[in-house]
């Protein structure tokens, strides 16, 4: 069965561009605009990767992480954070929320390729 990829941004034409990206990988890709919207999906599907941006309206990023690391069904879920915000500080705090990887845009399709490919064998997904 193929991995399930859930996408958290609120602009629409980043999350279509991640998800023809990741499909072209064999990927299913559910793809949201904000923190809210992933909390409301997620259990209703098997989620094998989340993807996130951090500035979101209604629940951003770092919140959206750091609710998934306190809920048991889903603490060890592998979370990709990208953003262009890739301050020293940004980075750290999204690592002390609960990030296993940070991915800084801009990116193309073939940086993010490679990057889920290696998260995919990192985490036995």
């Amino acid at each position: 069965m193929p991995r399930t990829v859930l996408v958290v941004d609120n602009s629409k034409t980043i999350r279509d561009f991640i998800a023809i990206s990741l499909k072209l990988l064999g990927l299913n890709v559910i793809a949201v605009a904000d923190g809210m919207e992933a909390l409301e999906k997620l259990p209703t599907n098997k989620i094998d990767l989340v993807m996130t941006e951090l500035n979101m309206p209604n629940i951003d990023g770092y919140t959206l992480i750091k609710t998934l690391r306190n809920n048991p069904a889903y603490k060890l879920i592998p979370i990709i954070i990208y953003s262009s915000l890739a301050k020293a500080e940004n980075i750290q705090l999204g690592y002390e929320s609960g990030a296993s990887v940070f991915l800084t845009k801009p990116f193309n399709s073939v940086r993010l390729q490679n990057e889920i490919i290696k998260v995919i064998e990192r985490f036995g997904i």
